[in-house]
């Protein structure tokens, strides 16, 4: 039964009706959602922990200690910055292992001047190469704290701050509020701090237990939608079964040509190259300089089904850096399939499996090898890491139809890169025939068909 075709009358109404319809419709597909859950990490969160370890006459001294339990994500260098705000007059006499960034006015202090008076400090962590006695352990690392995943013994920041015209016991004690993270940039949201089961410290001959006098915890969670307005990789793909190579989408991190700073590239073949990296921004700040391409992506992965076996198949997998101002350090990437239940061998890569939901094994982390290929170099000959996997095959659920060989979820360093659409995946050439659309679009084209009838 054939639908009913627009008019000629009154035409622009239906078309403009129909628009905004489709607008409408979009617009619910569209994921603007700051919440902070994250699928394959559904636990990870950075936790702050205040360890009140003594009482002083006007206040008390407190080792803070943040611990990364997020997976797959770290802080990076320039590093962290937490802050908070008082809730009475407090002062920050003296830290060890960090520093706020301003002082604030003290002027009200006669004799010994403390370390802050600012009713909102900002903490920093020192740098390596502190002196000793300002140093306390798991400080001084110049703000960059690991992933759990990838190197759980440096996946923990502390400092020791001593606070004053404070309360001096358990009942006096207000916590501090409005807690900030940025790891450097934003991203982080921080709940309200909770008191919870004072911390228990073991003795190095183990054979003591003493506690903290007073501990309260501090959630913090990640959401990559408040951390940048943009994506910040791509995935693109290809195949030895089909001469097609996939590209990450047009216009995916930002378009060439743009006034806003996601459109700022340069070409690799510019001759003044070398300057304009080396130049920072109007705020003195090195923004991101991306090579022109027709993604914008700092971070391009590329994955390519590599060669097929009686009972294995192997992958390719590349990391291109496009970024000519960053180097990745300890860069990690997490990609979720449902051949990672039986990977055989990785080359050149370290592997950890992530299972966030019990016993399916889907998910990978992989990072580089130390001294050989942890540093990500910037854009360049040298800005690339490449490994390979060998899977070996399940009968029961492998094949190359539909672009199953090809990742379900990519994240680079913590962040989920944008997959090309499933319609464009290569397809195995004796295939009866090319998806032509995707699902959203063929609702729209059912929609409107309806819509036609009713009108």
């Amino acid at each position: 039964m054939r639908s009913r075709p627009f008019s000629s009358t009154g035409s622009v109404a239906e078309l403009t009706g129909f628009g905004l319809l489709l607008l409408f419709l979009l617009s619910c597909f569209s994921f603007t959602s700051t919440e902070a859950y994250d699928a394959l990490d559904p636990n990870g969160n950075i936790t702050i922990k205040w360890d009140v370890m003594s009482w002083t006459p006007d206040g008390y001294v407190a080792v803070v200690t943040m611990y990364n339990f997020q997976q797959y994500r770290h802080i990076q260098a320039p590093g962290w910055t937490v802050g908070w705000t008082w809730a009475k007059k407090e002062v920050i006499w003296s830290m060890m292992g960090a520093q706020t960034t301003e002082q604030g006015d003290c002027s009200r202090f006669k004799g010994n001047t403390p370390h802050c008076c600012k009713k909102d400090p900002t903490v920093v962590d020192l740098l390596p190469g502190t002196p000793y006695n300002q140093q306390i352990a798991n400080c001084c690392k110049g703000g960059v704290i690991n992933s759990w995943a990838q190197d759980p013994a440096n996946a923990a920041s502390s400092f020791q701050v001593s606070v004053g015209a404070a309360g001096t016991s358990n009942k006096t004690v207000k916590l501090p509020k409005n807690f900030t993270l940025k790891a450097p940039g934003p991203g982080y949201t921080c709940g309200p701090a909770k008191i919870v089961k004072s911390t228990k410290f073991i003795s190095g001959d183990k054979r003591r237990v003493t506690q903290a006098l007073m501990t309260w915890n501090v959630t913090c969670t990640y959401s990559q939608f408040l951390a940048q307005k943009t994506p910040t990789c791509c995935v693109s793909l290809s195949s030895f079964y089909n001469d097609t190579i996939v590209n990450c989408p047009t216009c995916t991190c930002g378009c060439q040509n743009n006034t806003a700073g996601s459109g700022s590239c340069v070409n690799p073949d510019s001759p003044h190259l070398a300057s304009v990296v080396s130049t920072p921004d109007k705020s003195g700040n090195y923004e991101p300089l991306v090579q022109c391409t027709s993604h914008m992506c700092p971070i391009r992965v590329h994955w390519h089904v590599k060669l097929n076996y009686k009972d294995y198949w192997r992958v390719k997998i590349t990391i291109t850096n496009f970024n000519y101002r960053m180097n990745y350090t300890l860069w990690n990437l997490v990609a979720q399939h449902p051949n990672f239940d039986n990977i055989t061998q990785l080359f050149s890569f370290n592997y950890k499996s992530l299972s966030p939901y019990g016993d399916l094994n889907d998910t990978a982390m992989l990072w580089g090898v130390k001294f050989y290929n942890d540093l990500l170099n910037q854009a360049g000959p040298l800005g690339n890491v490449q490994s390979e996997l060998l899977f070996r095959k399940d009968q029961n659920t492998f094949t190359f139809d539909k672009g199953w060989a090809f990742p379900r979820r990519v994240y680079f360093n913590g962040d989920n890169c944008v997959m090309p659409p499933p319609e464009a995946y290569p397809y195995l050439p004796n295939a009866s025939s090319r998806p032509a659309m995707s699902l959203l679009a063929t609702a729209l084209i059912s929609l409107a068909l309806l819509l036609n009838f009713a009108l």
